[in-house]
């Protein structure tokens, strides 16, 4: 199953599901140290226009800033979640 893209009520903010994601705790991360404690929200949290990794039992949010494009974005974020899932 290829990986989803969700929007949220968060114009800044958009959720992503692929079958195969499971997390076995939350981790919220806003600061490259804290993304480090999960290797993909370190991937994703590296992203250039992206400020916040949110992983939770089956998705992935992921916060952009203001001024950024999501189809920039999206193709990132969905490019490494697709690369983690197939275990690289």
């Amino acid at each position: 199953m290829p990986v989803q893209i969700h929007p949220t009520p968060n114009p800044n903010a958009h959720k992503y599901t692929a079958s195969g994601l499971k997390f076995s705790g939350p981790l919220n991360a806003s600061t490259r140290e804290e993304a480090s404690k999960h290797p993909l929200a370190a991937r994703l949290f590296a992203l250039e226009n992206v400020y916040n990794v949110f992983l939770v039992q089956d998705f992935v949010t992921v916060n952009k800033v203001a001024g950024a494009e999501w189809e920039d974005v999206d193709g990132n974020v969905v490019g490494i979640i697709e690369k983690f899932l197939e275990g690289g």
